[in-house]
């Protein structure tokens, strides 16, 4: 037998619809595409192994996958006239037209009118397979289709065998919009920063940058032969601590002149301590900081200048922290980790509102078919991965992602359920790792209620994904698990005279544990009653007795949880104590862990080692979502806004105003105790307030419900001003 060189549409359209496409009469743009996920698999392989630790070479410890080596492109359309195409492709590759191949592997081909159906096979192990396309009318872009099989055969009799349907998925680009921007070729822009001070010594030299930053560290003015060593510090202790400090460079110099040169290796720190042998010279030192080019859409002020400091850090801390993807921080692991990942996408989502690095993240995270463990090999880093895919689709509305990716959440999913015990509840297994938080002594033992309340949200995500992927089947079935898990969680572990959700199962039986972690996710995600919600606020958050969070991390959830329950003044107090001592302390960014009863370098401290703690960790950023979503009160309740509530809650300041980007544009709102401002390009909005008074202002129709309740519909293009006396 041999392999038909002719390719069907049939498959194709099977899976979406008729996809001959009719050219219009004017110039489309063109993208580079490639299989999907595997650009950004490959690139996140690139930029988790650049990890070292005191110059030694640190991978991650999970499987690792990779793009595929021979990809096949294909586009049908319907042309009204001749066409000149051009095509740019990375890797060996033929063409054919209408099965037909092309001699050799052509730059350029005559398309001639009609309809047609054009094939570019790509073969290339070093770098992801990816075909640029540019005629007048035929370009490459996500309506292509795109297969990694091949299994249409023709037999000796020359009759076609399909062994079975070739599945094809629509291609994935980003923003490489020019034949000459190669996607192999990408990398973060940079940028010049001086040192803000440099203190040299004997045969050393210290420079302080002023803040956290991250980048590529420039040598100036060096000369002689000799040693040169470089200790990296976020702090100055670390820096000044050439026996304990997490990163480092050594050089070997043998240069005559004095010459420039600049690190291979992208760096976290504030501080660098360069020690050299008294052979060595060096003049100064400066940076190309590395970034994101990523505009912020969104913002917040307020009459509290702790409140705005703590915002401004958090920003910078975000900023630093999202690279090619969102990475949890720039120091130590600057690896790709679904949980800290998750709360970056909340974040993302009232800042920058870049949805491409979400899928990225989301695409690199996944890796590829068969399942082997979970996500980062941590149960709950699986379920924050579901999570994010729901979080994605409500705040942008894009449908299409969902689309791609939900064969690969279907087998994610099935990886799970195939891992539930006889009593149908999630337990670690050998080679699963139980995060939940960095927490002293808690307990990962039997069947903990945090997985099964992660594992239940995940399936309702499940059930509204196939829902509109088309797979009404699925959407049954796993609304019913959801359902289904759902009243399990609260028969096996609400202790009602705890009134809270019990920590764990032990061999069939309650433990006695109380934690914050259940209950504080049941709370925001609407799995309380009105009743078991207030009870858990007493019974768990605020009882000082419930064993106490030291991360950012889960202060992102407690406090979220505190603010769906209507205390903001109490939380906007905690961030000023929390994240506020961090600035007290100096802080230039938010730090992984942050305990206020440690002294002096015992803040730097972690995992064991002198200055194992990140000082710019993407979890620290936290305020970012909160003060955008339940201070200014703008959150979407359906996809990409199209509807959406805006409730804004004070919390004791008396003055605040921000912008909350949205697909449409942003949603701006000033807020005082007696004034609201709005102006809005999203869909239909909600504003809903308390006020001692009946609203009254310009172009409002204002309805009580009840209680000095009111509602104002919010509509596009129209500017709102409400005058009102806050309760």
């Amino acid at each position: 037998m041999k392999l038909l060189l002719r390719r069907t549409l049939v498959q194709a359209v099977m899976l979406f619809g008729a996809c001959v496409t009719v050219i219009p009469a004017s110039g489309q743009t063109a993208t580079w595409i490639w299989y999907p996920g595997d650009f950004e698999i490959t690139l996140a392989n690139q930029m988790q192994n650049r990890r070292t630790e005191r110059g030694s070479f640190l991978p991650v410890f999970w499987k690792m996958d990779s793009h595929y080596v021979l990809v096949e492109f294909n586009k049908a359309f319907d042309l009204f006239q001749p066409e000149e195409v051009n095509i740019t492709v990375e890797g060996q590759y033929n063409v054919k037209l209408d099965g037909r191949a092309f001699e050799g592997s052509p730059a350029t081909i005559m398309v001639p009118a009609g309809k047609h159906t054009l094939n570019i096979k790509v073969f290339n192990q070093a770098h992801v397979p990816a075909i640029f396309v540019q005629g007048k009318n035929i370009v490459s872009d996500t309506s292509w289709l795109v297969t990694f099989e091949d299994k249409e055969w023709i037999d000796e009799t020359g009759k076609t065998s399909d062994v079975s349907a070739t599945t094809w998925s629509k291609a994935g680009c980003w923003n490489f919009n020019s034949a000459s921007r190669l996607p192999s070729a990408f990398r973060l822009p940079v940028t010049r920063m001086s040192a803000v001070s440099l203190t040299k010594g004997n045969n050393s030299l210290l420079a302080d940058f002023g803040k956290e930053t991250f980048g590529f560290l420039q040598l100036h003015g060096v000369q002689g032969p000799g040693k040169l060593s470089v200790y990296y510090g976020e702090s100055k202790e670390e820096a000044l601590s050439t026996d304990h400090c997490e990163t480092l460079d050594r050089l070997t110099i043998n240069t005559s002149g004095k010459t420039d040169t600049t690190l291979s290796l992208s760096k976290a720190f504030r501080y660098i301590n360069i020690q050299y042998d008294g052979s060595v010279s060096i003049d100064s030192v400066s940076m190309e900081h590395e970034y994101a080019d990523l505009p912020d859409k969104g913002s917040f002020t307020c009459s509290d200048t702790t409140i705005n400091a703590i915002y401004e850090t958090a920003r910078y801390t975000l900023h630093l922290s999202t690279r090619e993807f969102f990475i949890d921080g720039i120091k130590r692991d600057r690896w790709v980790w679904s949980g800290d990942a998750y709360q970056s996408y909340l974040m993302n989502y009232y800042l920058m509102n870049d949805n491409e690095t979400v899928k990225r993240t989301m695409y690199a995270l996944r890796g590829k078919d068969p399942v082997t463990s979970h996500i980062n090999t941590i149960m709950d880093y699986t379920f924050y991965w579901f999570l994010g895919i729901y979080d994605y689709y409500l705040y942008s509305g894009d449908t299409s992602f969902l689309q791609q990716n939900y064969p690969r959440m279907k087998s994610l999913m099935e990886y799970c359920l195939g891992r539930r015990n006889k009593d149908g509840l999630m337990e670690g297994l050998p080679g699963d790792w139980i995060f939940i938080d960095w927490a002293n002594g808690l307990s990962k033992k039997g069947e903990l209620s945090f997985e099964q309340l992660l594992l239940c949200r995940s399936l309702e995500t499940m059930a509204l994904c196939a829902g509109i992927a088309g797979d009404n089947n699925g959407s049954v079935k796993y609304s019913q698990l959801s359902a289904g898990l759902r009243k399990k969680l609260f028969d096996l572990y609400w202790n009602e005279s705890k009134q809270a959700l019990v920590h764990s199962r032990v061999d069939g039986k309650q433990t006695d544990n109380v934690t914050r972690y259940a209950n504080m996710f049941a709370i925001f995600f609407g799995y309380f009653n009105d009743a078991q919600k207030q009870a858990v606020k007493k019974s768990v958050l605020l009882n000082d007795s419930v064993q106490k969070i030291t991360t950012p991390y889960m202060r992102f959830y407690e406090l979220e949880a505190l603010c769906a329950m209507g205390e903001q003044s109490y939380v906007l107090n905690q961030m000023k104590d929390y994240w506020g001592g961090m600035l007290r302390l100096g802080a230039t960014s938010f730090w992984e862990e942050y305990d206020p009863t440690k002294k002096g370098a015992e803040h730097y401290a972690m995992y064991g080692r002198a200055f194992g703690k990140s000082l710019c960790h993407a979890w620290g950023a936290s305020p970012l979502y909160l003060l955008g979503k339940y201070y200014l009160g703008i959150k979407p309740t359906s996809a990409g806004y199209a509807t959406y509530t805006i409730e804004p809650a004070l919390g004791g300041l008396h003055w605040m105003q921000g912008k909350v980007p949205t697909p449409a544009g942003n949603i701006e709102l000033y807020c005082s105790t007696v004034q609201i401002k709005i102006k809005s390009l999203a869909g239909t909005g909600v504003l809903k307030i308390k006020s001692k008074n009946k609203p009254a202002g310009n172009n409002i129709v204002v309805k009580a419900t009840g209680g000095n309740n009111y509602e104002i519909i919010v509509q596009p293009g129209v500017d709102y001003v409400v005058n009102y006396k806050a309760m």
